[in-house]
């Protein structure tokens, strides 16, 4: 059986991965420079490109913000259990998530945890902030886990 992501990728040959992998580190490269980097003609590296972003394998192009130059350089992890999972329970924190400020990413996931967040932050204030007067405040939370982060070994969707 054939599931929907190896339908979406199994038209991806070498040349299509080697133009994806290169957009992610230089998104706004030249299509000249894109073709020399995959080793094509510039029109067909437009053509290829131009294909990916109609299907949907390219969503879109986006600036990777320096998170220190906009006040959010508090990076932080937080996971959510929330006290049931009834469509209530689970459409009330949805709509409350989305407007977070600073939120960079909300993933529902299984195991001990109900979702797993990424919000960056300004500071211990602003994280004090998000915490006891708005996570703690929203019904149907149970429990949360706050984790910041040290470092970055790898990310490359900061502050988006």
């Amino acid at each position: 059986m054939t599931t929907p992501t190896t339908e979406r990728t199994a038209h991806l040959d070498t040349i299509d991965r080697a133009i994806l992998a290169h957009l992610v580190d230089h998104g706004r490269s030249s299509l000249a420079d894109l073709a020399e980097a995959v080793s094509i003609s510039a029109s067909s590296a437009q053509r290829r490109l131009r294909r990916l972003e109609t299907d949907g394998v390219i969503r879109g192009y986006r600036a990777v913000l320096d998170p220190d130059a906009i006040g959010r350089s508090l990076v932080v992890h937080l996971s959510v259990v929330l006290v049931d999972h009834t469509a209530d329970t689970v459409g009330r924190f949805e709509r409350w998530i989305v407007g977070i400020d600073g939120l960079v990413s909300c993933h529902h996931v299984t195991g001990d945890v109900d979702y797993l967040l990424r919000v960056d932050v300004a500071d211990v204030h602003a994280l004090d902030v998000l915490l006891r007067r708005t996570l703690a405040q929203v019904p149907g939370v149970a429990r949360f886990t706050t984790m910041v982060a040290t470092s970055a070994l790898v990310d490359r969707f900061a502050s988006m």
